[in-house]
């Protein structure tokens, strides 16, 4: 299984954000951020992730008998390259883009069912802009937002930050204008 099939699903990809910014998770501890989830579900996600090398095992200690795993994610493992990217099929594209969506959808279900969610407060932000760009600006955008996004990628958990979901899209939203003969 590719790295592209694994993160093509809700629940894997939900363990992924939650284990990103450096985190050292047990099991138990990803089951508590992801409670919408069964306990089993989320047992044999982080069992696959974990088999497939996107999770690596972080330290064992023994708890009531059993070994309790906590792990680590193996960021650069947990990508899609670019070239399995352009070789996908506008089916795969929307396979993974439903599971991006839907894995988006659940977390901000979470966060609204969590006691004392406040999106006002939170500056929680959903809006959608449309935006006029050629070919060069296009990817003057893509590489002003990578370069405001990467350095925060490597901030780790700390007393005064809290773990915040980032979802840029982009695409065409009608076709490009025909070359006139």
């Amino acid at each position: 299984m590719d790295a592209l099939e694994l993160l093509a699903h809700p629940v894997r990809l939900r363990v992924v954000h939650a284990m990103s910014g450096g985190r050292i998770l047990t099991t138990a501890q990803l089951c508590d951020r992801i409670p919408d989830v069964s306990k089993a579900t989320v047992y044999r996600h982080v069992a696959l992730l974990a088999e497939h090398g996107l999770l690596e095992v972080a330290g064992e200690q023994r708890v009531r008998g059993a070994v309790e795993r906590s792990y680590r994610l193996r960021r650069e493992r947990a990508v899609v390259d670019a070239g399995t990217a352009a070789s996908l099929s506008p089916e795969d594209h929307r396979r993974v883009f439903a599971a991006a969506m839907a894995t988006l959808i659940a977390e901000f279900g979470a966060y609204l069912d969590r006691d004392g969610s406040d999106p006002a407060a939170n500056l929680v932000g959903y809006r959608q802009h449309a935006v006029w760009l050629g070919e060069e600006e296009r990817a003057e955008l893509i590489e002003e937002l990578r370069a405001a996004i990467l350095p925060r990628l490597a901030y780790g958990p700390a007393p005064h930050r809290t773990r915040h979901l980032l979802s840029p899209i982009l695409f065409p939203a009608e076709e490009p204008p025909r070359e006139t003969p």
